[in-house]
């Protein structure tokens, strides 16, 4: 699959019109349905192998947050031979009342994986959880940036950014 028809299937199986409140609090005329995409097989796959091109020599995991970054962090675990690691949204009350799961260590240096960054809130709690552990993030990489403040967010603290595709990409004017 070519870089542009990634870009077409993943507009044509998750792009939305309509009114959608957005984790950010905002509204949006448009929504991108990440679990559209990041359950087809097809796409799943081309974006594992994306994924993996970024894992550099110093990586020793891949983190992905739960939940829309688990199937895109086992897509590129896969890929690259690379563990992964889910970042929970919330520590779990039971069994090890884990915030992680998989293992990581304050060695480690984490490649994080995001499906779709908006402002960068939720990738940015999971990497300030894996630098609290001691390990460092080499970078984020989103598979998509609406281009509303996500790279901005992220740089501003302190971690390298990268996007496989933006909204202008997919063909999506901004609001």
């Amino acid at each position: 699959m070519t870089h542009n028809e990634l870009i077409g299937r993943i507009k044509e199986t998750a792009y939305l019109e309509g009114d959608f409140l957005l984790r950010s609090g905002r509204r949006s005329n448009y929504y991108l349905d990440k679990y559209r995409f990041e359950t087809q097989p097809d796409i799943l796959k081309h974006l594992g192998a994306l994924f993996a091109k970024h894992v550099t020599a110093e990586t020793t995991r891949i983190a992905g947050a739960e939940l829309g970054g688990v199937s895109l962090a086992a897509a590129a675990s896969m890929e690259s031979g690379i563990p992964f690691v889910i970042v929970r949204n919330a520590r779990k009350d039971y069994g090890t009342g884990n915030a992680f799961e998989g293992f990581i260590e304050s060695s480690d240096k984490v490649l994080i994986v995001e499906d779709i960054a908006t402002t960068g809130g939720q990738v940015l709690e999971a990497a300030k959880q894996i630098v609290k552990l001691g390990a460092s993030v080499v970078s984020i990489v989103a598979v998509i940036d609406r281009l509303e403040g996500a790279r901005e967010n992220i740089e501003a603290a302190g971690f390298r950014f990268e996007a496989l595709m933006t909204t202008v990409d997919l063909g999506i004017k901004s609001e």
